[in-house]
């Protein structure tokens, strides 16, 4: 748009400059061609007038009205000069036009220009207006204008409108000029290149003005001469000022820089506004010395005008001189706040000059650092700076002062700064830019960094040991892998588990447990290298990291590695003195090495794995990982995954196996036992879906007993559920039809505990799931129910067992102390619990023949059932020859497959149809014949150590 405007601009004043080749065409293009011009500018103004929003949009609109006046203006001239061939009278239209030109633009000018926020502003506005607009005045008629007015007093006809209109074009074109020239200095910032450039048009569309009414050209001007490119050039600019010269703006969305941070103005630039009375005076002086060296008696109304403009410049060096003072005294006082302010903060302020030196330290460095301020001034700024953070903060100021002040005021800066005493603070510093140098407002940040550093640490180590925790530890891991050890796969992760550690919890209590660990933590921080990392991840459970040396023998780094763990496990396990007593825990210990592309995560995850090897094979051992040992994971992860859904998509199946009386061989009972038959038609026994529920159990997470998680329904509790609803309901419709046998459930001492599993619902109600509510929703008549009972922890708590044993044989129901002879807590169980029967355990049966020692071990337990009048049962009779021997021991029953292996419903019914199974060395007689309606299960209660009970 610019070069547009410089080549259309340029054409017209060459084709001027050439007189356009003729005179019909000069006079065409010198009227209808300024005329077209003005009416361009005239739409340009007002279209942006209507597309604004703000205070401008006046200014625009009387822009265009002045512009479209100045179109009128040259239309009625090119009518008498082209179209009417006649000279412009005097005065005409026209002249009205162009008179109507200079008054909205002096108002648009006005309301463009910053207002002046108070009346002295007001005031002084208007006394550089006729500062400058009274010294053009007395030039002008100096020059001219007395001329013009001396031939309007000659009373010749028509010489005063002539002269009137002479003496206007002028005046208004004064009244225009100063509003130029002082709105110049006093224009808004608003859109600033806009308004500059409609000031740049209207002072060239006035020059032309003057250049027209001078008595050198007036007298010869004719349209389409050179002057005319003046006019038509002030038009194209006005018109190319709101579209064109707005687009070299900031962009108004842009927040406003500081002051401080715009370009500085020149020194001339800036002082032309403090020098424009004394200019408007010296151009006043020189009309008057026009007219004294000329010869010629000074006009009157040069006089008068000289004399306002200096009773103008008096007053307003009297305003000004008055505002002066008023800001002086606000400077000093503002001085002073800031002066207090900088004086009284706890905040250290310093100024330091380009090189470095501190010009000026705030008093509060006495109580920060130690120093005094004077001190401190004169000082290097680097010499009180840590050597090792200068080299920091040299690089980081430069770059600040490098960087551009509008996107960066300000930078912020932590080092540490010498102190009186010789101490090395931590500073805090905000830094900003004054006058090429710096100014530094510091604070003391040492208690934040020390507590920043503590907060850190508490993060990151174990609040007990004090060792890393396992964020740490998995960050010191991964940063072996990914470091310069990349390559290095002989870096080793052992995790370590206390053994036994639970019972030291147990026994004498939490705080000589934590002792233990802090103990086992100072151990192990001392057995491993400098280098190693140890760490504890949670409870009992410790790791090490042993970085490797690079060696690529794995055998002999393996063995290297192998006696650091057991180093470390002879250490953990050696006797602690906690409480004044001495205690003794174990240490299992998983050892894994970092294979090429490992992960952190699968590293500690394979040490995890050995780990829980080494407790499986017996504790107090080094496992190194195998890959086997997740492959084996993985297998018991999906055998759970599907034993969760067997439970619900009803796989399992219920078998029963006869318990026979060894003297009679009838069925006296019937053991209930589940098999799972999966989808892939994989038959699972007992001994491996228990493991699988077992491990799915121990996946849901012990709580701080070391049990199942609190309310999570584990996959053993739910078969134990499934088996004694399906038992229950099966013997109820076995007793329906007339086989009266009762059915046995096996159920560890923890599930009978179980709450899920109430025996019986307190106040009298039922709630689903109670064996009271099992037994009479399928009729099942007392005694036909037998609890086998698996006690094998000895931290079983017998006073609540005994509790809810009691209540289930209230209800009728049968207990069995089933394994009887192994385990740790038969003794106890049997000298506390209310049992009747007691089940020898089937290692015991198995070598009972073929072993003396067992022989005589059986026959002791079983002289014992006998002497306390309870029913005995061998589980496992598997040969005829263990038969005759339990028989021969005195046992009374027994379930094997001697007699007959597990039967589905079908199998069974037909078994106890034939009610006898064939005894070896003895004679079979009838199971069912004869008896009670309940078979043969009469019971007899006695005490509780003579408790008579019926053959099972």
């Amino acid at each position: 748009m610019q070069l547009l405007l410089a080549v259309t601009s340029g054409g017209y004043a060459v084709g001027a400059a050439l007189g356009w080749g003729s005179g019909e065409l000069a006079e065409i293009m010198g009227d209808f061609g300024l005329s077209g011009a003005a009416l361009l500018a005239a739409v340009s103004c007002y279209t942006y007038a209507r597309v604004i929003d703000s205070r401008e949009r006046p200014a625009w609109l009387l822009f265009a009205f002045s512009s479209l006046m100045g179109a009128c203006g040259n239309a009625v001239w090119g009518w008498y000069e082209v179209i009417l061939g006649e000279a412009v009278p005097k005065p005409s239209v026209a002249d009205f036009a162009f008179l109507c030109f200079a008054p909205p633009a002096i108002v648009g000018l006005l309301v463009l220009a910053k207002r002046p926020v108070t009346r002295a502003g007001w005031v002084c506005l208007g006394l550089d207006s006729w500062l400058i607009g009274g010294s053009l005045l007395t030039l002008s008629w100096s020059l001219a204008l007395a001329h013009a007015a001396r031939t309007a007093q000659s009373g010749a006809p028509g010489s005063v409108p002539r002269a009137a209109l002479s003496l206007a074009y002028p005046l208004l074109d004064i009244a225009l000029v100063s509003m130029v020239l002082v709105l110049h200095f006093r224009r808004s910032e608003v859109n600033r290149s806009a308004v500059n450039t409609a000031i740049a048009a209207l002072a060239l569309t006035v020059l032309s003005d003057a250049l027209f009414t001078s008595p050198l050209l007036s007298a010869e001007y004719q349209s389409g001469q050179l002057l005319d490119a003046g006019w038509f050039a002030g038009s194209l600019l006005l018109a190319y000022a709101p579209w064109g010269a707005r687009r070299l703006d900031p962009d108004p969305g842009a927040p406003g820089l500081p002051r401080a941070d715009r370009p500085v103005s020149r020194p001339i630039t800036g002082s032309l506004p403090a020098l424009t009375p004394y200019l408007a005076a010296a151009v006043c002086t020189l009309g008057i010395l026009y007219n004294v060296v000329d010869g010629r008696k000074v006009d009157r109304v040069v006089v008068f005008t000289g004399c306002t403009v200096v009773l103008a410049l008096v007053i307003r060096q009297g305003i000004m001189l008055i505002d002066n003072i008023a800001l002086t005294q606000e400077l000093a006082q503002k001085e002073n706040h800031f002066r207090s302010l900088v004086q009284g903060s706890s905040d250290v302020i310093m100024i330091a000059a380009p090189a470095g030196t501190l010009r000026y330290v705030s008093p509060a460095a006495a109580g920060v650092y130690g120093r005094e301020a004077e001190e401190l001034v004169g000082t290097e700024l680097a010499t009180l700076i840590h050597p090792h953070d200068l080299g920091r903060v040299v690089h980081e100021v430069r770059r600040f002062l490098a960087a551009p002040p509008a996107e960066e005021p300000t930078t912020r800066i932590e080092c540490r700064f010498k102190s009186g005493s010789g101490e090395w603070l931590n500073v805090e510093s905000t830094v900003n830019r004054h006058q090429g140098g710096l100014i530094l407002n510091s604070r003391d940040v040492t208690e934040r960094v020390r507590l920043q550093a503590q907060l850190q640490h508490s993060a990151e180590h174990d609040s007990l040991t004090d060792l890393p925790n396992r964020a740490l530890f998995t960050r010191r891991v991964r940063q072996a892998l990914t470091g310069r050890r990349t390559g290095d796969h002989s870096t080793a992760v052992l995790f370590i588990d206390l053994d036994g550690f639970k019972a030291v919890n147990d026994t004498i209590g939490h705080q000589a447990g934590d002792e233990l660990l802090i103990e086992a933590a100072h151990r192990l921080q001392d057995s491993v290298r400098a280098g190693d990392t140890a760490a504890r991840l949670g409870g009992d459970e410790f790791a090490a990291l042993i970085l490797g040396d690079g060696s690529r023998d794995r055998s002999a780094r393996e063995y290297q590695v192998h006696e650091i763990a057991e180093r470390l496990r002879t250490t953990l396990s050696q006797p602690y003195r906690i409480a004044g007593s001495e205690v003794r825990v174990a240490a299992s210990i998983g050892v894994a090495f970092a294979d090429s592309g490992i992960t952190p995560s699968d590293l500690m995850r394979n040490a995890d794995l050995a780990m829980y090897r080494a407790k499986a094979g017996g504790k107090d051992r080094v496992e190194l990982y195998a890959p086997q040992m997740q492959a084996e994971v993985v297998r018991k992860a999906e055998l759970a995954g599907r034993l969760r859904t067997a439970l619900h998509d009803g796989e399992f199946a219920l078998l029963h196996q006869p318990v026979v009386s060894l003297a009679t061989g009838e069925v006296t009972a019937v053991a209930a036992q589940a098999r799972w038959r999966s989808a892939q038609g994989i038959l699972f026994t007992p001994a491996e879906f228990l493991r699988v529920a077992e491990y799915s159990e121990g996946a849901a997470g012990p709580d701080r007993r070391g049990g199942p998680a609190a309310g999570t329904p584990t996959r053993a509790a739910e078969l134990g559920h499934w088996l004694l609803e399906e038992a229950v309901g099966q013997a109820a419709e076995r007793h329906r039809i007339g086989h009266h046998v009762p059915v046995a459930v096996r159920m560890s001492a923890q599930r009978l505990l179980d709450r899920g599993v109430p025996p019986a619902a307190a106040g009298g109600a039922k709630p689903l799931g109670s064996v009271e509510t099992l037994l009479t929703r399928h009729g099942l008549s007392s005694g036909a129910l037998v609890i086998e009972l698996t006690v094998s922890d000895p931290r079983v708590p017998f006073d609540e067992l005994e509790r809810r044993l009691a209540a289930l044989r209230r209800l009728g129901v049968l207990i069995a102390l089933d394994g009887f002879g192994s385990g740790y807590a038969a003794i106890s169980a049997l000298r506390r619990l209310p049992v009747d029967i007691l089940k020898l355990d089937r290692g015991l049966v198995e070598g009972v023949v073929e072993s003396a020692r067992l022989h005589k071990i059986t026959a002791g337990l079983l002289r014992i059932a006998n002497d306390l009048g309870m029913q005995s049962v061998a589980d496992g009779v598997d040969l005829p020859e263990q038969v005759m021997a339990l028989r021969a021991m005195g046992c009374t029953h027994g379930q094997g497959v001697a007699f007959s292996g597990p039967l589905d419903e079908y199998r069974l019914r037909r078994a106890l149809v034939r009610g006898t199974f064939p005894v070896p060395g003895a004679a079979a007689q009838p199971a069912l014949a004869g008896g009670s309606p309940g078979g043969s299960m009469a019971i007899r209660r006695g005490s509780h150590n003579e408790t008579p009970v019926p053959p099972t």
